[in-house]
């Protein structure tokens, strides 16, 4: 009777973790909760390998923010203009880390007195800078693809921490805060790379 419970617990534990990979008619037509696991693991085999998305681990404490539909929708976006750069996941976690630093993955305009000079966009990229102009780099594509052409140019970018790569694109005055964001930004890439 134990293994039964225990296994209708772990069916239903499976079915709400899918339940945010599978939606609307697919889940009515769900197998009961105790066959429902299998499935549960079958979403899980085409995500992509935590180990390629963070082959050198997390460095330092992580941090993590609740994303608005807006933000998920700029994930989306650069995970989008990635694979249209031919790059793959680790490229996108580097891209995602950067962003979620740069301005917590919102596309933001010029901010008057809070601007960093005249930093704008998910990558806080600036037009006097070179990266392009204002209608460029506050387009998510755009941003993201100048981003990606500056990571292509570091020399061993792949087998390099996430702070170290962003760093040497971006530039920061704070190089080693983008390190904070590497496990959020790999988890959203292993949900979305495959949506």
């Amino acid at each position: 009777m134990n293994t039964i419970i225990r296994k209708s617990v772990l069916g239903v534990a499976g079915l709400a973790f899918a339940g945010g990979m599978v939606a609307g008619p697919v889940a009515a037509h769900a197998a009961p909760a105790v066959e429902a696991a299998p499935a549960a693991v079958a979403v899980q085999a085409d995500k992509p390998d935590m180990g390629k998305l963070i082959p050198h681990g997390v460095q330092g404490v992580q941090s993590r923010i609740d994303l608005s539909d807006e933000q998920v929708a700029n994930v989306k976006a650069i995970i989008a203009a990635t694979k249209k750069a031919g790059m793959d996941e680790r490229a996108a976690v580097v891209a995602i880390g950067t962003a979620l630093q740069e301005s917590k993955l919102e596309n933001l305009g010029h901010l008057g007195e809070r601007n960093d000079h005249d930093s704008q966009g998910l990558f806080q990229q600036r037009p006097s800078s070179g990266w392009g102009t204002v209608e460029q780099i506050t387009d998510p594509e755009y941003s993201t693809t100048a981003f990606l052409k500056g990571l292509k140019q570091v020399d061993g970018w792949q087998d390099m921490p996430l702070t170290v790569a962003a760093q040497t694109v971006q530039v920061s005055a704070y190089p080693d805060h983008y390190a904070q964001w590497e496990q959020q930004a790999a988890d959203l890439v292993a949900e979305h790379w495959n949506s």
